[in-house]
């Protein structure tokens, strides 16, 4: 199969060209990756679709499961910069966005010249791997809030508009809790997509071993560049959108909410009632954005022509997920917020 072009998308493409461009980089982006990273498949179609609408995306899982490589992967088959933030207790915020110096210049007359200089930290990338980023406090975990909801950093009174494309692809591992932090609902609610990586087959860890012991590591081909990048970004809004597709992700993200916070509508009578039972606080208004922008990216991504209600059933997991808070009855009971989510699709699709 022949990949796309790498030297950048025309000048002027129409959207039914764009479309068709967008799924054969998905296709060439799978290969691409997979030249490096065995397996995770469906890992990479996530990361794509937080990619393509511009949003931010958590990935959960064990350590040793190669997260690192996939977003360092994916920035070398984009040519996009990529930029490691390892998060850790003393991590301060100028540790991410940079400081400000004094700076000495001695001219050729022997005098010296102070300036302020502006030193650039490690989020100035446009693909940022937030490594561990619960190890960290709160401050600095605000530090990046600014960053994921305005694309800029203000550091002193001097705001630093952030390279485009940008976005943060943050690690969480979830069975260390000593020396962690809770990530707040208001940051939790930045990211797009929460992505599960999953262990690998037995097929695929036998290959990961063979492969990983090797001289030959595997090289990524460069796939697309920033601009086809922006312009694939661009054409998402632009995607049509069936009405069915949006009256779903609207109910779906108000039968998340229990009794009492969903307001008027026919949702609550949908509504399963392990809702009230297990949920403490459900998705707000931009839990139902995020499920059709992210609808909208999946079909660019399959060259669809327009989004449709099996985009949106795709995609209520990895959306709506870490917009619930369940309860300590849940936890006690051992009842998950994808059993939640299940039930909630059944009643209300």
């Amino acid at each position: 199969m022949e990949s796309p072009s790498a030297q950048g998308a025309p000048p002027k493409m129409s959207d039914a060209e764009l479309l068709e461009r967008a799924a054969k980089a998905r296709r060439a982006l799978h290969d691409a990756i997979g030249a490096r990273v065995v397996g995770q498949a469906e890992v990479v179609d996530l990361m794509l679709v937080a990619l393509l609408a511009r949003g931010h995306a958590l990935l959960v899982g064990v350590p040793g499961l190669a997260k690192t490589l996939l977003v360092a992967s994916l920035a070398e088959a984009l040519d996009l910069s990529f930029g490691r933030v390892q998060f850790t207790p003393d991590l301060l915020p100028a540790d991410i966005t940079g400081t400000d110096v004094l700076q000495e210049d001695e001219d050729g007359q022997g005098v010296v010249h102070r300036r302020v200089r502006f030193l650039a930290g490690p989020i100035f990338h446009n693909l940022i791997l937030a490594d561990e980023i619960n190890r960290t406090p709160p401050k600095t975990q605000a530090a990046l809030l600014q960053a994921m909801q305005e694309r800029r950093v203000t550091v002193g009174t001097t705001t630093h508009a952030l390279p485009d494309p940008f976005q943060v692809f943050a690690t969480r591992n979830p069975i260390e809790q000593e020396g962690t932090y809770p990530l707040p609902e208001a940051q939790l609610d930045r990211f797009l997509l929460e992505i599960h990586v999953d262990y690998p087959s037995e097929v695929e860890e036998r290959e990961i071993a063979r492969r990983t012991t090797s001289a030959d590591v595997g090289t990524v081909p460069r796939v697309l560049s920033a601009d086809d990048v922006r312009a694939m970004q661009a054409l998402v809004p632009r995607v049509p959108v069936t009405e069915a597709a949006v009256s779903l992700s609207v109910a779906l993200g108000r039968a998340t909410r229990p009794r009492g916070s969903r307001g008027g509508g026919s949702e609550g009578a949908r509504a399963p009632k392990e809702v009230d039972e297990y949920v403490r606080f459900g998705a707000g208004p931009r839990g139902s954005q995020a499920l059709v922008l992210a609808a909208k990216a999946r079909a660019a991504l399959r060259g669809e022509a327009a989004a449709d209600v099996e985009d949106v059933k795709a995609l209520v997991v990895p959306v709506l997920r870490h917009r619930l808070v369940m309860s300590y009855r849940a936890e006690a009971e051992g009842v998950r917020d994808t059993d939640v989510l299940a039930r909630i699709v059944d009643a209300v699709g």
